[in-house]
Protein backbone atom coordinates (compact mmCIF):
# COMPACT_ATOMS: atom_id res chain seq x y z
CA UNK A 1 0.00 0.00 0.00
CA UNK A 2 1.02 3.32 -0.48
CA UNK A 3 1.42 6.22 1.77
CA UNK A 4 -2.31 6.99 1.16
CA UNK A 5 -3.97 8.56 4.53
CA UNK A 6 -6.98 11.18 5.13
CA UNK A 7 -4.29 13.58 6.76
CA UNK A 8 -1.00 14.90 6.25
CA UNK A 9 0.93 16.69 9.11
CA UNK A 10 1.18 20.57 8.35
CA UNK A 11 4.07 22.60 10.54
CA UNK A 12 2.00 25.55 12.44
CA UNK A 13 3.49 28.91 13.34
CA UNK A 14 1.94 28.14 17.14
CA UNK A 15 3.55 25.04 17.61
CA UNK A 16 0.09 23.32 17.27
CA UNK A 17 0.07 20.18 15.26
CA UNK A 18 -2.40 20.61 12.62
CA UNK A 19 -3.76 17.66 9.72
CA UNK A 20 -4.29 18.81 6.10
CA UNK A 21 -7.02 17.24 4.62
CA UNK A 22 -5.60 14.93 1.74
CA UNK A 23 -8.28 14.15 -1.21
CA UNK A 24 -9.37 10.93 0.52
CA UNK A 25 -11.13 12.61 3.02
CA UNK A 26 -12.97 14.27 0.31
CA UNK A 27 -16.84 13.79 1.35
CA UNK A 28 -19.80 13.25 -2.02
CA UNK A 29 -22.31 15.30 -0.35
CA UNK A 30 -20.48 18.82 -1.78
CA UNK A 31 -16.94 20.11 -2.76
CA UNK A 32 -14.70 21.11 -0.79
CA UNK A 33 -16.15 18.76 2.20
CA UNK A 34 -14.94 15.91 4.75
CA UNK A 35 -16.28 12.82 4.70
CA UNK A 36 -17.28 11.75 8.12
CA UNK A 37 -15.02 8.47 8.63
CA UNK A 38 -11.96 11.15 8.45
CA UNK A 39 -13.21 13.21 10.80
CA UNK A 40 -14.09 10.52 13.11
CA UNK A 41 -10.85 8.67 12.50
CA UNK A 42 -9.12 12.02 13.50
CA UNK A 43 -11.21 12.15 17.02
CA UNK A 44 -10.05 8.68 17.43
CA UNK A 45 -6.78 8.76 16.98
CA UNK A 46 -6.23 12.13 19.39
CA UNK A 47 -8.06 10.40 22.56
CA UNK A 48 -6.49 7.10 22.11
CA UNK A 49 -2.70 8.41 21.42
CA UNK A 50 -3.63 10.90 24.92
CA UNK A 51 -4.88 9.00 27.14
CA UNK A 52 -5.03 4.97 25.59
CA UNK A 53 -3.45 2.52 27.34
CA UNK A 54 -3.42 -1.65 27.75
CA UNK A 55 -5.31 -1.82 30.84
CA UNK A 56 -8.24 0.08 29.45
CA UNK A 57 -10.81 -0.88 26.67
CA UNK A 58 -12.08 2.44 24.73
CA UNK A 59 -15.48 0.52 25.21
CA UNK A 60 -17.43 3.56 23.72
CA UNK A 61 -17.08 6.43 21.45
CA UNK A 62 -19.83 9.00 20.69
CA UNK A 63 -18.93 11.72 18.07
CA UNK A 64 -21.23 14.57 17.13
CA UNK A 65 -20.76 15.61 13.44
CA UNK A 66 -22.75 19.17 14.13
CA UNK A 67 -21.41 21.10 11.29
CA UNK A 68 -19.68 20.70 8.27
CA UNK A 69 -16.24 20.07 8.50
CA UNK A 70 -14.04 21.52 5.56
CA UNK A 71 -11.15 21.20 3.52
CA UNK A 72 -8.54 23.49 5.93
CA UNK A 73 -6.64 22.95 8.17
CA UNK A 74 -7.63 20.81 11.07
CA UNK A 75 -6.62 20.33 14.51
CA UNK A 76 -7.80 18.57 17.98
CA UNK A 77 -8.45 19.26 21.27
CA UNK A 78 -8.45 16.40 24.44
CA UNK A 79 -9.81 17.04 28.00
CA UNK A 80 -9.85 14.10 30.83
CA UNK A 81 -13.55 14.12 32.13
CA UNK A 82 -12.53 11.43 34.84
CA UNK A 83 -9.57 9.37 35.83
CA UNK A 84 -11.20 6.07 37.90
CA UNK A 85 -10.08 2.80 39.16
CA UNK A 86 -12.59 1.38 36.49
CA UNK A 87 -13.36 4.08 34.17
CA UNK A 88 -11.78 6.56 32.06
CA UNK A 89 -13.99 9.39 30.25
CA UNK A 90 -11.96 11.86 27.59
CA UNK A 91 -13.91 14.60 25.51
CA UNK A 92 -12.61 15.74 22.09
CA UNK A 93 -12.97 18.45 19.86
CA UNK A 94 -12.07 18.78 16.32
CA UNK A 95 -11.28 22.06 15.49
CA UNK A 96 -10.52 23.65 11.99
CA UNK A 97 -8.58 27.03 10.71
CA UNK A 98 -10.03 28.87 7.51
CA UNK A 99 -6.89 30.85 6.69
CA UNK A 100 -8.29 34.53 7.46
CA UNK A 101 -10.90 33.92 9.77
CA UNK A 102 -11.50 32.53 13.25
CA UNK A 103 -11.23 29.00 14.23
CA UNK A 104 -14.33 26.85 14.34
CA UNK A 105 -15.54 23.16 16.00
CA UNK A 106 -16.82 21.09 13.68
CA UNK A 107 -17.60 18.51 15.91
CA UNK A 108 -17.07 17.18 19.23
CA UNK A 109 -17.06 13.68 20.86
CA UNK A 110 -16.39 11.58 24.36
CA UNK A 111 -14.93 8.27 24.77
CA UNK A 112 -15.08 6.29 27.88
CA UNK A 113 -12.35 3.52 28.21
CA UNK A 114 -13.24 0.47 30.96
CA UNK A 115 -11.02 -1.36 32.77
CA UNK A 116 -10.37 -5.26 31.04
CA UNK A 117 -10.80 -8.42 33.69
CA UNK A 118 -12.70 -10.98 33.84
CA UNK A 119 -16.76 -12.05 33.22
CA UNK A 120 -18.69 -12.07 36.07
CA UNK A 121 -20.02 -15.85 37.33
CA UNK A 122 -23.42 -17.22 35.23
CA UNK A 123 -24.61 -17.51 32.02
CA UNK A 124 -26.09 -14.53 29.78
CA UNK A 125 -27.93 -14.63 26.53
CA UNK A 126 -26.54 -14.08 23.37
CA UNK A 127 -26.89 -14.11 19.90
CA UNK A 128 -27.07 -18.02 18.49
CA UNK A 129 -24.55 -18.63 16.35
CA UNK A 130 -26.67 -20.21 13.83
CA UNK A 131 -28.95 -16.53 13.86
CA UNK A 132 -25.92 -14.96 12.27
CA UNK A 133 -26.11 -13.42 8.88
CA UNK A 134 -22.48 -11.79 8.77
CA UNK A 135 -19.97 -14.08 6.58
CA UNK A 136 -17.02 -12.24 5.67
CA UNK A 137 -15.89 -13.01 1.82
CA UNK A 138 -13.70 -15.85 1.74
CA UNK A 139 -10.75 -14.36 0.14
CA UNK A 140 -10.22 -10.77 -0.16
CA UNK A 141 -7.44 -8.67 -1.84
CA UNK A 142 -5.00 -6.73 0.30
CA UNK A 143 -6.06 -3.16 -1.64
CA UNK A 144 -8.58 -0.57 0.44
CA UNK A 145 -11.36 -1.21 -1.38
CA UNK A 146 -14.79 -2.31 0.16
CA UNK A 147 -16.56 -5.69 -0.87
CA UNK A 148 -20.24 -5.41 -0.51
CA UNK A 149 -23.47 -7.69 -0.04
CA UNK A 150 -27.28 -7.01 0.00
CA UNK A 151 -29.86 -9.84 0.79
CA UNK A 152 -31.40 -11.51 -1.77
CA UNK A 153 -35.17 -10.59 -2.95
CA UNK A 154 -36.29 -13.98 -1.86
CA UNK A 155 -34.18 -13.43 1.53
CA UNK A 156 -31.17 -15.38 1.29
CA UNK A 157 -27.49 -13.49 1.34
CA UNK A 158 -26.20 -11.95 -1.31
CA UNK A 159 -22.75 -12.46 -2.88
CA UNK A 160 -19.94 -10.16 -2.06
CA UNK A 161 -19.19 -7.90 -4.61
CA UNK A 162 -16.52 -4.64 -5.44
CA UNK A 163 -19.12 -2.73 -7.88
CA UNK A 164 -21.29 -0.89 -5.54
CA UNK A 165 -23.77 0.13 -7.83
CA UNK A 166 -25.16 -3.27 -7.93
CA UNK A 167 -26.39 -3.00 -4.35
CA UNK A 168 -28.78 -0.08 -4.91
CA UNK A 169 -31.62 -1.94 -3.90
CA UNK A 170 -34.21 -1.38 -0.53
CA UNK A 171 -32.58 -4.80 0.82
CA UNK A 172 -30.49 -5.33 3.88
CA UNK A 173 -27.12 -4.16 3.26
CA UNK A 174 -23.48 -5.14 4.75
CA UNK A 175 -19.83 -4.30 4.12
CA UNK A 176 -16.34 -5.79 4.27
CA UNK A 177 -13.84 -2.80 4.83
CA UNK A 178 -10.51 -1.92 5.62
CA UNK A 179 -9.90 1.34 6.86
CA UNK A 180 -7.27 3.86 5.29
CA UNK A 181 -4.58 5.08 7.41
CA UNK A 182 -5.18 8.18 9.37
CA UNK A 183 -1.36 10.00 8.75
CA UNK A 184 0.77 8.38 6.32
CA UNK A 185 3.43 6.09 7.72
CA UNK A 186 1.22 5.27 10.71
CA UNK A 187 -0.89 2.23 10.17
CA UNK A 188 -4.33 2.61 11.95
CA UNK A 189 -4.47 0.79 15.42
CA UNK A 190 -7.33 -1.83 16.07
CA UNK A 191 -9.50 1.03 18.03
CA UNK A 192 -9.27 3.52 15.12
CA UNK A 193 -9.83 0.87 12.63
CA UNK A 194 -13.08 -0.09 14.25
CA UNK A 195 -14.27 3.74 14.49
CA UNK A 196 -13.33 4.88 10.83
CA UNK A 197 -14.94 1.33 9.50
CA UNK A 198 -18.16 1.92 11.87
CA UNK A 199 -19.43 5.30 10.24
CA UNK A 200 -20.40 2.85 7.17
CA UNK A 201 -23.03 2.34 9.46
CA UNK A 202 -24.71 5.20 8.47
CA UNK A 203 -24.06 3.68 4.88
CA UNK A 204 -25.51 0.13 4.95
CA UNK A 205 -28.42 1.04 6.97
CA UNK A 206 -29.71 4.61 5.05
CA UNK A 207 -28.65 3.36 1.37
CA UNK A 208 -31.72 2.66 -0.62
CA UNK A 209 -33.02 1.90 -3.38
CA UNK A 210 -32.73 5.63 -4.74
CA UNK A 211 -29.13 5.96 -3.23
CA UNK A 212 -28.70 7.60 -0.16
CA UNK A 213 -30.23 10.88 1.09
CA UNK A 214 -30.02 10.50 5.15
CA UNK A 215 -26.55 12.24 6.21
CA UNK A 216 -25.61 10.97 9.88
CA UNK A 217 -25.72 13.58 12.59
CA UNK A 218 -23.47 11.24 14.68
CA UNK A 219 -21.67 7.95 15.34
CA UNK A 220 -21.50 6.39 18.42
CA UNK A 221 -19.68 3.17 18.73
CA UNK A 222 -19.45 0.31 21.49
CA UNK A 223 -17.13 -2.25 21.47
CA UNK A 224 -17.07 -5.48 23.52
CA UNK A 225 -13.40 -6.24 22.34
CA UNK A 226 -10.97 -5.18 20.07
CA UNK A 227 -11.33 -6.09 16.21
CA UNK A 228 -8.47 -8.76 14.99
CA UNK A 229 -7.35 -8.23 11.29
CA UNK A 230 -7.36 -5.28 9.01
CA UNK A 231 -10.52 -5.61 7.84
CA UNK A 232 -14.15 -4.68 9.33
CA UNK A 233 -17.46 -5.85 8.39
CA UNK A 234 -20.47 -3.62 9.07
CA UNK A 235 -24.04 -4.90 8.94
CA UNK A 236 -27.27 -3.14 8.76
CA UNK A 237 -29.61 -4.48 11.81
CA UNK A 238 -32.26 -1.82 13.16
CA UNK A 239 -33.71 1.12 10.66
CA UNK A 240 -36.32 3.42 11.76
CA UNK A 241 -36.91 6.53 9.53
CA UNK A 242 -40.05 8.85 10.02
CA UNK A 243 -40.33 12.74 9.20
CA UNK A 244 -37.07 12.99 8.01
CA UNK A 245 -35.51 11.31 10.90
CA UNK A 246 -33.62 8.30 10.57
CA UNK A 247 -31.84 6.06 13.19
CA UNK A 248 -30.26 2.99 12.50
CA UNK A 249 -28.61 0.43 14.16
CA UNK A 250 -25.61 -2.21 12.56
CA UNK A 251 -23.21 -4.79 13.59
CA UNK A 252 -19.48 -4.60 13.54
CA UNK A 253 -17.60 -7.98 12.70
CA UNK A 254 -14.18 -9.37 12.07
CA UNK A 255 -12.94 -12.71 10.77
CA UNK A 256 -13.40 -14.22 14.43
CA UNK A 257 -17.48 -12.90 14.84
CA UNK A 258 -19.63 -9.60 16.58
CA UNK A 259 -17.39 -7.34 18.95
CA UNK A 260 -19.56 -4.49 18.73
CA UNK A 261 -22.11 -2.20 17.53
CA UNK A 262 -22.27 0.97 15.63
CA UNK A 263 -25.71 3.43 16.19
CA UNK A 264 -25.72 6.63 14.00
CA UNK A 265 -29.12 9.12 13.70
CA UNK A 266 -29.51 10.83 10.50
CA UNK A 267 -31.42 13.86 8.83
CA UNK A 268 -33.35 14.55 5.20
CA UNK A 269 -30.29 15.82 3.13
CA UNK A 270 -31.97 14.72 -0.05
CA UNK A 271 -31.19 17.96 -1.90
CA UNK A 272 -27.82 16.71 -2.49
CA UNK A 273 -28.73 12.85 -2.92
CA UNK A 274 -25.96 10.48 -3.85
CA UNK A 275 -26.90 8.45 -6.87
CA UNK A 276 -24.22 5.39 -6.25
CA UNK A 277 -25.31 4.11 -10.07
CA UNK A 278 -23.86 7.35 -11.44
CA UNK A 279 -20.63 7.98 -9.22
CA UNK A 280 -17.34 6.35 -9.35
CA UNK A 281 -16.83 5.42 -5.77
CA UNK A 282 -13.84 3.09 -7.19
CA UNK A 283 -11.43 5.76 -8.63
CA UNK A 284 -10.37 6.61 -5.06
CA UNK A 285 -9.03 3.12 -4.30
CA UNK A 286 -6.84 3.23 -7.37
CA UNK A 287 -3.80 4.21 -6.31
CA UNK A 288 -4.24 2.06 -2.94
Amino acid sequence: MTSIAFFERADDPSGEIRYRPTTFAASLWAPGTLNGPAVCALAARAVEAEFGTEEFLPTRCTIDLFKAARDVLTSTRTRLVRSGGRIRVVDVEIVQHPEGADEVVVARGTTVFLRTSTNPPGERWRRPAEAVTFHPPATTGDDLAPRFASDAPDGGLGEWQRDMSRHQNAQRKRIWTRAAPIVPGEDPTPFQRAVVSAESASLVSNWGSAGIGFINCDLTVALSRLPHGERIGVEADVHLEDDGVSVSNAGLYDADGMFGTALVTAVNNAAAQIDFTTVDTSERYREA
